[in-house]
């Protein structure tokens, strides 16, 4: 099977933090939903997942998971803070009786010192990957790597089969 993770530069946030163009959202909706029919999820801040789930294309079958920061960066003004992530996510394989549940929540602490805004640590990318439940052999293309770091979540899962350890 073939699944996506995307991680853009959240909604009116590119040039802010990266000095990139913005991404255009709704070409990246129509993407996912075309090129990744197994499975895919897309990290968002809470602020933009009303209008990501309003975008053309959208699925109405998506699923919205959450990333809970327990430990988090705290803005000056913001009140209550931004604590979590919404992660939408749609397909996947399913998991079968026997597999434990899965929450569609992590309770993760965020990265420091990685050199890349909004950097996900590697307990968030394997959850990630226990969601769509992604298994050795199956493909998937990481959209916008940043760090690298759920591109070596996945090879060091499928070459060393780290699955078993993971606590999510």
């Amino acid at each position: 099977m073939r699944f996506a993770y995307a991680d853009p530069p959240y909604v009116g946030q590119a040039r802010r933090h990266y000095g990139t163009p913005e991404v255009d959202h709704t070409e990246l909706v129509r993407r996912l939903v075309e090129e990744y029919p197994d499975g895919w999820a897309l990290s968002c801040s809470s602020p933009s997942l009303r209008y990501l789930l309003g975008l053309p294309g959208m699925p109405n079958t998506v699923r919205v998971a959450s990333w809970v920061k327990p430990f988090c960066s705290f803005k000056p003004g913001v009140n209550p803070a931004y604590a979590w992530e919404p992660v939408i996510w749609h397909g996947g394989r399913k998991r079968g009786r026997s597999m434990p549940t899965l929450r569609d929540f992590v309770s993760v602490n965020i990265t420091l010192k990685k050199g890349l805004s909004g950097a996900k640590p590697v307990e968030f990318c394997q959850w990630i990957l226990e969601m769509l439940n992604v298994q050795p052999g199956d493909v998937l293309d990481d959209l916008f790597p940043g760090t690298g770091i759920m591109g070596e979540t996945f090879t060091a899962w499928t070459r060393f089969g780290e699955r078993e350890q993971w606590v999510c």
